[in-house]
């Protein structure tokens, strides 16, 4: 088995091995995964910490050995908390890095970083929607993970992640974790509320706010109103979602 780690801000992960194909995710800066099939420029990957796999550029990323991978796997995680970062190379040099990239690697890559992050032992479950608010107006992008573009799941996943815990990538898997409450009125800020197609299909995830509203992608990083029916868009006065569940993650 072969190791990689992501030494760039962000780098697309795709679901076939093409510059042209569908952009399923994002591997963000110091994230490490396993390339479980090699190419000569592209690799399919799987990473580590959601086990979500798709097609990363070779360019975009760096191997390393196998102890380095188990040895990053098992540090205590800290994650860069400033919207826009930077890491100073070896050289000099900088890179801009993002909101959720994974620093506790970065003296892996000879980085040092002098950014904020938080001590995970002093988080309580309010930190979720004041995280959330930090990406407020950010824009839609189908498979984003950064401020500057994310969908909903990634969303959720991110300001899950900057608070010391790890859920699944996509809102249908994350559905599956958790404890479902019966009423809006139980649910807490920082509960994950999931709305289905016409289908049944899990297709969308936000996070509960106080007063029945909630923050979730929807275009861009919205606050709607959240009812027994779903998200109520005031703009277009029109519901947008229809509720399925809403989980208690933590």
């Amino acid at each position: 088995m072969r190791y990689g780690i992501c030494p760039i801000s962000i780098a697309p992960l795709r679901a076939e091995a093409s510059d042209k194909s569908e952009l399923v995710s994002q591997v963000l800066y110091g994230e490490i995964f396993k390339i479980i099939e090699p190419r000569k420029s592209w690799s399919r990957i799987r990473l580590a910490h959601d086990k979500y796999e798709g097609w990363i550029d070779n360019k975009q990323l760096r191997e390393i050995e196998s102890e380095d991978y188990h040895s990053i796997h098992q540090l205590p995680k800290s994650y860069c908390t400033d919207l826009i970062s930077h890491v100073t190379h070896e050289d000099g040099s900088l890179s801009t890095i993002c909101i959720g990239a994974q620093i506790s690697s970065s003296a892996f890559l000879g980085d040092k970083f002098n950014g904020e992050y938080y001590d995970f032992a002093e988080i309580e479950k309010s930190k979720i929607v004041e995280n959330s608010l930090l990406f407020l107006n950010t824009s839609y992008l189908w498979g984003g993970r950064n401020p500057l573009g994310i969908d909903c799941s990634g969303f959720t996943q991110l300001v899950y992640r900057l608070n010391g815990h790890s859920i699944p990538r996509d809102a249908s898997q994350q559905a599956n974790i958790g404890e479902a409450l019966s009423f809006i009125e139980e649910s807490e800020p920082g509960d994950l509320a999931f709305f289905d197609n016409k289908e049944g299909l899990i297709t969308h995830v936000g996070v509960v706010m106080q007063d029945n509203y909630i923050i979730h992608a929807h275009g861009k990083i919205r606050i709607d109103r959240l009812d027994q029916s779903g998200i109520f868009n005031v703009e277009s006065n029109s519901h947008t979602h229809k509720l399925r569940v809403i989980k208690k993650i933590i």
